[in-house]
């Protein structure tokens, strides 16, 4: 038996003024390549299955996809499909749900439509995804098993991963029709209010993982959606896959009981830990007592396709009179001020101009600066494998006469994992406050900090959803509606 493997995984976020090219994927098309960073290479050696390899494409975060790196992406799986068709028993897609094309829409829509073009209704295909994503009923009952991850953070991304695939080898044994359940709920949420450690989330969650257990279901999830793009499949959405289509009516039943179960907790939602204004965010965190305090840059959270450009926080801490703790900032992206840094020696003294100057949230900054570091940023392969990509250059600096740090980067990339810290030679335990461009707080950096806050600032991921303009959504809406 044989299965075409391929990932292609893009947040697009349309507030952001670049569009998302082909150079920002870490790209694979060498067949073992694809294969290992896939992750699940073994599942299908043990099963004596063979994978063929079509592409891996990831990209952080992001803007719009250029049209181009798009089709080129999608030609990728296509040109494999139309290759093998006669001897293909199925095919796996790690997607997200996120990746908004121009001028085209959901890129993940789009390719699943390709892909049957191709193979007719009845081929097996098995679609692991983001919770982050958004769903429609052509693309649901497209697939014939599709999963998302459960943990936001996705600290559960891997074993989705094995779990799909491990579905589809088990599906391909013992053939059977299978035609997934799919609801939508006329809510729209944030991805930092549907944090899994937190209520509802965690009980949405122990709910579904029950409903697992039954054995006329093969996999049941919910999918947040994802709210930085205008789109009219955006919204929350329910699919459960029953194990065989004579359990259909009954998977049918399960959704509208998991839809209902999620409506009656939509009041629920919230920012999981503490927020707070910029200004007083900052001084919670300057008064802490332990270290470090940890401060989220909610409005330029690279985790969701913000631009990590973002001088504010920065500006709030030098505009500090008595500063007496010291301050790391990991990272600013400005890649034109990376590049200017890149040939200067550790130890040198020189004088940065620090900030895109896109916008007043952007604006730049003069300092005067001593050069600690040259460093790799890293993307991580998968938040658990301990795999990474060097996904760019930094430059670690300190600033004359203050207590800061900034790590100086040429790629938006956020600072969630520790290794990502050794790799821009920063000591994480030199700092009392640690700024990062995230919305909700990473494991990791949870479990090291003393304190931590998400300071609701302004940007291209604002985190008041009432103030987000859509025109393209299913009304009414809520919470921008009341219902």
């Amino acid at each position: 038996m044989k299965v075409l493997a391929a990932c292609m995984r893009t947040e697009s976020n349309a507030h952001i003024p670049m569009k998302n090219t082909l150079a920002d994927y870490d790209l694979a098309v060498q067949a073992q390549k694809v294969i290992d960073k896939m992750l699940i290479g073994d599942i299908f050696e043990k099963e004596k299955i063979e994978l063929i390899p079509a592409v891996f494409a990831a990209s952080g975060p992001s803007g719009v996809i250029e049209r181009n790196a798009f089709d080129y992406i999608e030609s990728c799986v296509l040109n494999t499909v139309k290759k093998h068709i006669h001897e293909l028993d199925g095919v796996l897609l790690f997607l997200h749900g996120a990746s908004e094309v121009d001028g085209l829409g959901s890129g993940e829509h789009h390719l699943l439509q390709k892909i049957r073009e191709l193979t007719g209704p009845y081929l097996p295909v098995a679609i692991a995804c983001d919770p982050h994503g958004n769903l429609c009923r052509e693309y649901v009952e497209g697939a014939t098993i599709l999963r998302s991850y459960r943990e936001s953070p996705h600290t559960d991304m891997e074993a989705t991963y094995r779990l799909v695939a491990r579905m589809l080898c088990d599906l391909l044994k013992q053939p059977k029709s299978i035609v997934p359940v799919y609801r939508k709920l006329p809510l729209i949420l944030g991805g930092e209010q549907s944090v899994s450690a937190d209520e509802p989330v965690r009980s949405i969650n122990r709910y579904m993982d029950e409903l697992e257990q039954d054995p006329r279901l093969l996999s049941v999830s919910w999918h947040v959606g994802y709210i930085r793009h205008d789109t009219d499949v955006a919204g929350c959405g329910v699919v459960v896959v029953p194990a065989d289509n004579q359990y259909r009516d009954y998977a049918e039943k399960i959704a509208d009981q998991l839809a209902e179960f999620i409506w009656q907790r939509r009041h629920e939602f919230h920012y999981t830990g503490l927020t707070a204004q910029p200004d007083e965010a900052l001084r919670m965190a300057l008064e802490c007592k332990g270290k470090p305090a940890f401060i989220t840059d909610s409005g330029d959270n690279v985790t969701s396709g913000a631009t990590g450009w973002n001088t504010l926080i920065l500006r709030q801490v030098l505009a500090q009179e008595k500063l007496e703790k010291r301050v790391l900032f990991a990272s600013i992206c400005d890649p034109r001020t990376c590049r200017e840094l890149a040939d200067k020696p550790v130890g040198s003294a020189c004088t940065i101009r620090l900030g895109m100057d896109y916008d007043e949230l952007s604006k730049a900054v003069e300092l005067d600066v001593t050069v600690l570091h040259h460093g790799d940023v890293l993307m991580p392969v998968g938040y658990n494998a301990g795999q990474y990509t060097k996904f760019g250059r930094c430059v670690s600096v300190a600033v004359k006469d203050r207590l800061v740090t900034i790590v100086i980067a040429d790629v938006r990339q956020t600072y969630a994992l520790h290794d990502q810290f050794i790799a821009a030679g920063v000591d994480w335990d030199d700092y009392d406050v640690i700024i990062v461009k995230q919305g909700y707080i990473f494991p990791e950096l949870k479990a090291k900090a003393a304190f931590s806050v998400m300071s609701l600032t302004e940007g291209a991921t604002l985190q008041d959803t009432r103030r987000l303009t859509f025109k393209r959504i299913q009304r009414p809406m809520y919470p921008i509606d009341e219902i």
